[in-house]
């Protein structure tokens, strides 16, 4: 009988990518080590070299210094998501911590963390008062810092210009639809290039290699995200490809030829890039089908690096030659028993909502010809997207070979389907996505290959809520089970514990605790919890930062006071989701164990 672990990568991948200045290796996290560690490679393969040996602490991001010794990153300790900055020598060695606060969060520029000339570090943190993000400047030779950007709020860096004057910066007022830009002089005020009253996302870009303005992705004006060029003085937006569909990534050669974009169509990625000196559009290879994330521009313009997978094919490292269109896996992480053969495609499908919707989703099923159980997959944020990929290292896979399928729908909420869709959750959790869920369920029963009384449903932070909204508020569709990772429970306490520089953002996306309290109440789980009926699986890390693990506790201490079955499992070294490798195949590996207990006959 087939077991999780048969199903697990055994080697997972976060999207940091970056190449060295002189295009010869890139440097990326990977888990090889069951931590995520710092592994240069070089770009025809065979030679990585690990540079670090954390087990307590993940590396984040990563950034290759402009003269090529040695490499920033971030990490924090034990899911606490609290980064600090550290650098290391190409040879490895021993890291050389750069910042020390433990309660701060920092976090390097969008871009290229260091300035043309190497001599700076720009980079971010809540160190001088914890709700305020201030940009930051680090003398790599002398360590001085001085900050360079004071306005308060949640203020990220983001490009550096090309004679290393100025910075481009955002503010983030919500985490992925109303962002505000400025460019930032290194000695002289902010320039705000974007209005204050408007709502509109600005992803920033590269800079234009003669300083006149830089690239972002926009919705300004638009249900979608394009792609243009923002003039530095005006903040005059020039389109350069506005599709019906989110433009995700950009990069840019550092001679300002070769540009290159990732456009998501309906959860797939595809490539589109253009010759900026004679404005010509390049044929690009097709990408495998599933999604893409992480598109680098090697500095001498001649490839990019990606992170893939698939619904088929574990994460792994893909680069694309620009010349030759020919596409080449640096990585090669598989299935570590499983036969790939076997595994199940993701068929797209949608099915109404009760308002006229069409709620797109992905689905897994198995070749049976009795009817099985299906466990709905709802995802985190909610400004996210199910996509067709490897989820959670092979779980959806390892579901289908035993008999249960799985159902993963983006309802109203998720990114990826225009700005009013992704809209129409904020400030209303658990009211129209609610219903799109119970309508899931109808679909799902309308299906003669379905199990009607064995339908189950997992989600992980906001698909958590989902899950305890779903088994308590909609109880009366009889779920068979449910299994919550990390979600809250308890609308007003997640609120008024979120994180400082996130609490503006809180009060736009759920509510303000105070003010909207009696609605939050109204929607939470925990108000309900008399209502559940159904046996429930609760995963929790206790240093998780974002959704606490008195969250998790509140739902789990009023359904055990009932006697309802509740099997709860809390990770002490974990925050909001997994870094170490054993406690993924743990937690899934119980978690599956649960579901087919009650999903198979």
């Amino acid at each position: 009988m087939p077991e999780f672990r048969d199903y697990q990568s055994g080697l997972r991948f976060l999207p940091t990518l970056v190449f060295s200045p002189d295009s010869a290796r890139i440097a990326y996290v990977d888990d090889s080590s069951g931590q995520f560690n710092l592994i240069t490679q070089g770009i025809t393969g065979g030679d990585s070299q690990r540079l670090t040996d954390y087990t307590d602490s993940a590396i984040r991001r990563v950034a290759w210094h402009p003269g090529g010794e040695w490499l920033l990153f971030l990490a924090d300790d034990q899911g606490n998501e609290n980064a600090q900055l550290r650098r290391i020598s190409v040879s490895g060695g021993t890291a050389e911590a750069l910042t020390d606060n433990s309660k701060v969060q920092f976090a390097a520029a969008i871009g290229d963390p260091f300035s043309p000339d190497g001599r700076y570090i720009a980079y971010c943190g809540n160190d001088r008062t914890p709700a305020d993000q201030d940009v930051l400047l680090r003398d790599v030779a002398t360590g001085d810092v001085r900050r360079l950007f004071t306005g308060g709020g949640r203020v990220y860096p983001g490009h550096w210009a090309p004679d290393g004057s100025r910075l481009t910066a955002t503010e983030w007022r919500t985490s992925n639809t109303d962002h505000i830009v400025y460019v930032v002089p290194l000695d002289g005020e902010p320039v705000l290039l974007t209005p204050r009253d408007g709502e509109a996302a600005y992803e920033l870009g590269p800079w234009l290699p003669d300083g006149s303005g830089f690239l972002v992705m926009s919705n300004a004006g638009r249900q979608f995200v394009g792609l243009a060029t923002m003039d530095a003085k005006t903040g005059e937006l020039t389109w350069l490809d506005t599709p019906d569909w989110d433009v995700t990534e950009v990069a840019l050669s550092a001679d300002g030829r070769t540009l290159v974009w990732s456009v998501n169509v309906d959860g797939y990625s595809i490539l589109r890039g253009r010759d900026l000196s004679t404005g010509t559009d390049m044929d690009m290879p097709q990408l495998p089908r599933g999604a893409a994330t992480g598109l680098t521009i090697s500095p001498d313009g001649r490839s990019v690096v990606l992170r893939v997978s698939t619904a088929t094919r574990p994460w792994n490292i893909l680069m694309i030659d620009l010349e030759t269109g020919e596409n080449r896996w640096l990585t090669d992480a598989k299935p570590v028993a499983a036969d790939a053969a076997q595994f199940v495609d993701a068929t797209l499908v949608r099915y109404p909502a009760r308002d006229g919707l069409q709620i797109p989703g992905f689905l897994y099923r198995p070749a049976r010809s009795e009817p099985v159980g299906v466990l709905i997959s709802i995802h985190g944020g909610p400004a996210w997207q199910e996509l067709p990929v490897y989820m959670y290292d092979g779980f959806y896979q390892y579901l289908v070979s035993r008999g249960v399928a799985v159902f993963a729908p983006n309802v109203r909420g998720s990114l990826g389907y225009g700005r009013a869709y992704a809209d129409l959750v904020n400030r209303d959790w658990g009211g129209g996505d609610l219903n799109d869920f119970a309508e899931a369920v109808a679909f799902l029963r309308s299906q003669d290959w379905v199990d009607s009384t064995r339908i189950g449903v997992m989600g992980a932070s906001y698909g958590g809520f989902s899950v305890l909204s779903c088994l308590s508020r909609l109880s009366d569709l009889n779920w068979a089970a449910g299994v919550d990772l990390y979600g809250p429970s308890n609308l007003v306490t997640l609120a008024k514990a979120s994180p400082p520089t996130w609490r503006s953002v809180v009060a736009i996306v759920i509510g303000d605790p105070d003010a909207d309290a009696e609605q939050l109440l109204a929607r939470s789980p925990v108000t309900h919890a008399d209502k559940i009926r159904a046996p429930l699986m609760v995963i929790q890390g206790a240093n998780d930062p974002r959704v606490p693990k008195s969250e998790s506790d509140q739902i789990v201490t009023r359904l055990r006071d009932r006697g309802v079955e509740v099997r709860y499992e809390v990770f002490l070294d974990e925050g909001h989701g997994f870094t170490r490798r054993e406690n993924q195949e743990r937690a899934f590996a119980n978690a599956g164990e649960f579901l087919l207990e009650h999903l198979t006959p």
